[in-house]
């Protein structure tokens, strides 16, 4: 099955052109796609009421891809505010039990930043967030390019598969040693992640800029490179059992017309969507 989604469900004006209140906007997003990335949980481990009540506005199938808390990724600049890696990693589990009492996380997404190398310590921190995490989904995606580079992207893959992470697959501006090229391969059977970044390399250079979230993301997929990432899909679910699609490509709205288009040229039609709201005409 092929899944295709947004990051976060509230910067996509295009979905909700008759919305009278912005608290309805998860419920109006889930009539259009099945899966969405939780992206609130990076910068604030989430109050299980608030998961709750995301639940309880979605329809049964759908699904939640929840991002990783930056403590535990190492994006927190500064002290972690709790005691211990082993409680923030604690408190971040219990976030996640709406979500997994109802059947609804697909993956819980470990984003690493640019400055996460390839070194033995890092390794063994991965070994030891996969352990405390148990047997919660969990995808892997890297920054940095020293896990991909030639002489270690086999052992970086075989790694993924023998601590069972799910690969998150980039598509992303190609800029130096902050940026990840696109690898096709999956790292489990049963699923795999596709992160669409844009390609503004510009804007991915601009890290220190104060607008640099804005400009970062800046980027519209045109119907080519769609088109060859449909022929790419197609090859990875012929390896693993779902494959999720999430369109990262926000700052300029362009992220959920993709998305749709995506849809559209994989010739897929969601059955289980919520019910959506009207044209007046």
């Amino acid at each position: 099955m092929i899944y295709i989604g947004v990051t976060g469900w509230g910067d996509h004006d295009s979905l909700y052109p008759n919305l009278t209140s912005s608290r309805d906007k998860l419920k109006e997003y889930a009539g259009h796609f099945p899966i969405v990335e939780v992206d609130t949980a990076f910068y604030a481990i989430q109050p299980q009421r608030n998961a709750l009540k995301w639940v309880n506005e979605t329809p049964e199938s759908f699904q939640f891809i929840v991002k990783a808390y930056q403590g535990m990724t190492g994006h927190q600049r500064g002290e972690i505010p709790f005691a211990s890696n082993q409680e923030m990693f604690q408190a971040f589990k219990e976030s996640l039990e709406p979500y997994i009492v109802n059947n609804k996380l697909a993956m819980v997404l470990f984003q690493f930043p640019p400055w996460f190398d390839l070194r033995k310590e890092n390794v063994n921190y991965l070994r030891w967030c996969k352990k405390e995490m148990n047997d919660i989904p969990c995808a892997l995606e890297f920054r940095h390019q020293s896990w991909f580079i030639p002489k270690y992207r086999q052992q970086t893959l075989s790694f993924m598969k023998e601590e069972q992470w799910i690969h998150s697959i980039c598509d992303e501006p190609q800029s130096g040693e902050g940026s990840i090229p696109t690898v096709l391969e999956t790292t489990s059977s049963e699923k795999v992640l596709v992160r669409f970044h844009g390609r503004n390399v510009h804007g991915w250079q601009k890290r220190n800029a104060e607008n640099w979230r804005e400009v970062r993301y800046l980027y519209r997929y045109n119907e080519q490179e769609l088109k060859e990432w449909a022929s790419q899909i197609h090859s990875l679910a012929e390896s693993t059992k779902d494959v999720y699609l999430l369109f990262n490509n926000n700052s300029g709205g362009d992220a959920a017309d993709n998305a749709k288009q995506m849809i559209q040229l994989l010739r897929i039609e969601y059955e289980g969507l919520a019910p959506r709201q009207l044209d007046l005409f």
